[in-house]
């Protein structure tokens, strides 16, 4: 675990400003963009002595993760969890914001039911973010769009999913088995023309 890959290409970057590099993105150096990739790949997988598992944390200023260093590290990590002020004003615990967060892997190390219940929870939260403002000043007409009245449903349901306790502890199978209790059906936006 490293905190944070941040200070460490703030250091880098003094001491190659130092060295007379010159300055791009922000001021950082050359040398900051070159060394990432030395420092990140030291964790992953080794054919011979199994695998290491790396976490790095990235601050960023002002909440903008195109910021050069995040941005950066998007392109050489295997995922990423992005943790939002957004979502901690709301006392939503853990502040994950599910939308802007991604795992390469995911693909290889879940099962169909699992991925295909985590797309529905994103898709559903998608929609419903894309016509929140719609919905919160009151122009949404129930029933007009029936993916947004499908997704104005499962809101609070989804929501209460991600959100965890401090003293609360959940393993891997209950929280899947929580997943999937959230989408019985197997259709993420049911079709109201469909009568099954």
């Amino acid at each position: 675990m490293m905190d944070s890959v941040t200070r460490f290409a703030m250091a880098q970057r003094e001491i190659g400003l130092a060295l007379g590099e010159p300055p791009t993105t922000k001021g950082y150096t050359p040398s900051v963009f070159t060394l990432l990739p030395k420092l990140l790949e030291r964790a992953g997988t080794s054919a011979a002595r199994g695998t290491i598992t790396g976490l790095y944390t990235v601050l960023v200023e002002g909440d903008d993760s195109n910021e050069p260093i995040a941005d950066a590290l998007r392109s050489l990590l295997d995922g990423h969890i992005n943790l939002t002020r957004d979502l901690a004003m709301q006392n939503h615990y853990p502040a994950v914001d599910v939308l802007s967060s991604i795992s390469r892997v995911m693909d290889d190390i879940v099962d169909e039911n699992h991925k295909q219940n985590a797309q529905r929870l994103k898709q559903a939260l998608a929609t419903y973010r894309k016509a929140e403002d719609l919905i919160n000043i009151g122009a949404y007409v129930s029933g007009s769009n029936h993916r947004i009245d499908y997704a104005i449903g499962m809101f609070e349901k989804i929501n209460a999913y991600l959100q965890q306790r401090i003293e609360e502890t959940v393993n891997f199978e209950d929280s899947i088995a929580q997943l999937n209790d959230l989408f019985e059906n197997n259709e993420v936006f049911p079709d109201p023309n469909n009568s099954q």
